[in-house]
Formats: structure tokens, C-alpha cells, sequence
């Protein structure tokens, strides 16, 4: 029951007429919006002048090895951009491929690197397995020693592992690079590869405990293709330090047939800097296969992010 004044009509439940929804309501102010893209655009700029700033050195390495030694003496490279291909030549490539023996140093890096980065991975997953999922005597203990190695440089091991090397007459072949890489990337590799197993449910271990699973199947059919991520990323690194390192080879391989492209690449410049037109050459060559794995094993890491995931 309603009431009424004779100034103001109805009181107490008198309903309001409804007013229509503006149509500005619920709608973006397009201020903010418009400085979220401006904002990005300047990232996307800022970022694009880094990496441009970051590949100027690559490319003046890609153009002068196609230079004539001539024109690369008396001009800078940013020249060829006002006459294109002019004084351009591969007889700079076609030396160090073919005269000066880089080819076969090429291919022993690959041998090299190859094992050097899959044994360390292979050997650091089960142990990164055994440190996370499996109860033993001294496993905290353990770890933290290996952890340890870290803060250890590797040039205090190159000397003793030099002598045992020699007693064993392992100098000079691969196998004694391969198992020095794999005692210096291990401790990394253990502690990276248990940090990421640690993120891993532990209720699928379960289940696959009670299912009557081995460790070794638990490891190789579950922990395997959820680390993906984890082992791309080392495999990466270990790569690109093996590939690239010039101690442990010069070292241990040394000059002789087994020598890697780092030593040849060294050895290219003579004592009275002749022969510094081939360097450009046999660096672009070396730096193209780092580039190359890591643009690949990109998308392998990417796609490891997505299977390896677990979806409840």
C-alpha cells in the first residue's frame, strides 16, 4: 500500500521509471588502449634495433669473407652497399675448403660434439631421476658435492686429466675429449634436469609404481618425455660450448689428423698475420652451425613445452 504527499505523489514503494542503458556504458575509454600499442610498438622497435645492433658484426664477417683482399684493405665493408657485388669472389672459400684442410677439421667437430652432448645428457637424466624420485643413503649429501663442482674451474682439471690421459693413451683421440666434456657438463646438467623433475607430479610416478613399473620404465616411458624441455635447452648449451671451445681440444687433440675446426681456425693466420682474408671464411663457416642447431632444436624445445605437458 502506497502513501501520498500532496508535494512529492507517491512514497514508500513507488517504482521509478527505468531509464535506458547509455551506450557508453561498459565500454573502454579508448585512452588506455591506445597507449598499451603504443607501448608495444616501442618495444617491438627497441627490440628491433637491438637485435639489428646484435647481427652488425655477423654481417660485416658475412660480407667481407667475400671480398677480395684488395677491397677489403682499402675500403670498409659497408661500402658494397653503394656498388652490390662488386670485387665479390668465394676464392676465399674455396681455399679454406679445399687447400687449407678445413673440411675434415669440420667434420671431426662433429664428431666430437655429437657424443659429447649426448652422453653428458644421458647420463645426467638418470642421475637427476635418481636424486628426485628414488630414497638412498647420502642423496642430499650427494647432490650438494656435485653442486659443488659448479664453482670449480675447469682449467684446475685440465693438467691432472692430461696426465692420466697420457697413461692411458687416450691424447690425441676423441675419446678423451668426450669424457672431459662429460665430467664438465655434468654437474650443470644434474642440477638443472633435477631442478625441473622436482616440478614434475609426483602422483603419475605413483601410479605408474602401482602399476608394477620398473624405475627404468617409469624413467624412459614418463620422466623422458616430460623433461623434454629441460633436455632441449641443455643440449642447446652443451652444443654450443663444445662446438665453440678451443682449450679442451687444443689440449687433447692437438694438430694431428683428429684436430677440431676451432684449432684449424686458429691456425689459419700466419705468425706475420698473412692469410687473415681466409679467417673471415673459416669463422663464418664455423659460426653457421651453432646458428643452424639453435634455430632447430627452437622448435623442438617449443614443441616439448606442449606434449610434455600434463593435462588434466
Amino acid at each position: 500500500m502506497t502513501t501520498q504527499s500532496p508535494a512529492l505523489g507517491t512514497t514508500g514503494t513507488e517504482e521509478k521509471p527505468l531509464q535506458p542503458a547509455s551506450p557508453d556504458r561498459g565500454r573502454r575509454t579508448p585512452a588506455p588502449k591506445l597507449a598499451r600499442g603504443q607501448a608495444n610498438w616501442g618495444v617491438k622497435i627497441l627490440l628491433v634495433v637491438l637485435c639489428l645492433l646484435w647481427l652488425l658484426p655477423t654481417v660485416g664477417l658475412l660480407v667481407t669473407s667475400f671480398r677480395e683482399p684488395d677491397a677489403a684493405n682499402s675500403t670498409g665493408w659497408w661500402t658494397v652497399f653503394t656498388a652490390p657485388f662488386s670485387n665479390w669472389s668465394v676464392e676465399n672459400y674455396r681455399q679454406v675448403l679445399l687447400e687449407e684442410d678445413f673440411g675434415r677439421a669440420f667434420l671431426n667437430s662433429f664428431v666430437i660434439t655429437i657424443p659429447a652432448t649426448i652422453i653428458p645428457i644421458l647420463f645426467a637424466a638418470f642421475a637427476a631421476y635418481a636424486f628426485t624420485f628414488m630414497k638412498f643413503v647420502g642423496r642430499d649429501f650427494l647432490f650438494i658435492l656435485i653442486v659443488g663442482l659448479l664453482v670449480v674451474p675447469n682449467q684446475v682439471a685440465l693438467v691432472p686429466l692430461l696426465q692420466l690421459y697420457a697413461r692411458a693413451d687416450l691424447v690425441g683421440t676423441f675419446a678423451a675429449v668426450w669424457l672431459a666434456h662429460t665430467g664438465f657438463g655434468m654437474p650443470l646438467a644434474i642440477f638443472i634436469l633435477r631442478g625441473y623433475m622436482q616440478t614434475l607430479p609426483r602422483s603419475i610416478i605413483e601410479s605408474a609404481s602401482v602399476d608394477g613399473a620398473s624405475h627404468f620404465t617409469t624413467f624412459w616411458r614418463l620422466i623422458v618425455p616430460m623433461s623434454v624441455p629441460a633436455l632441449a635447452a641443455f643440449a642447446i648449451f652443451q652444443f654450443l660450448w663444445v662446438w665453440n671451445d678451443l682449450l679442451i681440444a687444443l689440449l687433447f687433440l692437438g694438430a694431428g689428423d683428429n684436430i677440431a675446426v676451432t684449432v684449424r681456425l686458429a691456425g689459419l693466420i700466419g705468425s706475420a698475420g698473412q692469410g687473415w682474408q681466409l679467417l673471415t671464411a673459416g669463422a663464418f663457416i664455423t659460426i653457421s652451425v651453432p646458428l643452424l642447431v639453435f634455430i632447430a632444436l627452437q622448435r623442438y624445445f617449443v614443441r616439448g613445452l606442449t606434449s610434455g605437458s600434463v593435462k588434466g
